[in-house]
């Protein structure tokens, strides 16, 4: 008859040393009281939900704030769009102030004649004054950056050399 050796393990279901196991082996080791670990259970759910909401509400506003953008763009876009359809009878110059007028029918035409020009009677309905850009936006005059004086240009320019 063979002799049954002892299981060293008396746990059947962990096999390791009892400083490994998931739950307590001795009687000496701390309790964990099922309330206990559903509590930390649902503290770590609140947590990880918490955090998780905080950085999905950052995101929407992030998205929020790029759809406002986007819409500017596009809004911008398109009134250049609307600029460069006018009628002009002249070769455009990036740098350069227009001045668009509207005809009686409601077409619109750029004219490098301001409302100054003609005595603050212009023969149509003045709509506006525009800077070409070199990207080839459009910036209404009195909102564009002023252009640098050429006589600085020039200054600047001889010191260089």
């Amino acid at each position: 008859m063979a002799e049954k050796t002892p299981d060293p393990h008396p746990d059947p279901i962990h096999r390791g040393d009892s400083r490994s196991s998931p739950y307590p082996v001795s009687r000496l080791a701390p309790s964990f009281g099922l309330v206990e670990l559903a509590e930390q259970l649902e503290q770590a759910d609140q947590m990880v939900s918490g955090r998780a909401n905080a950085l999905l509400s950052q995101i929407a506003e992030q998205i929020r704030t790029l759809q406002a953008q986007a819409r500017e763009v596009l809004e911008s876009a398109h009134e250049d769009m609307q600029l460069h359809r006018a009628k002009c009878n002249f070769r455009k110059i990036p740098g350069k102030v227009y001045h668009l007028y509207r005809h009686a029918d409601g077409g619109l035409h750029f004219s490098m004649l301001s409302p100054q020009d003609w005595n603050g009677r212009p023969p149509q309905e003045f709509v506006g004054s525009y800077r070409l850009e070199s990207d080839m936006s459009w910036v209404p005059a009195d909102q564009a950056p002023a252009a640098a004086d050429p006589e600085l240009l020039q200054l600047l320019a001889m010191q260089r050399d």
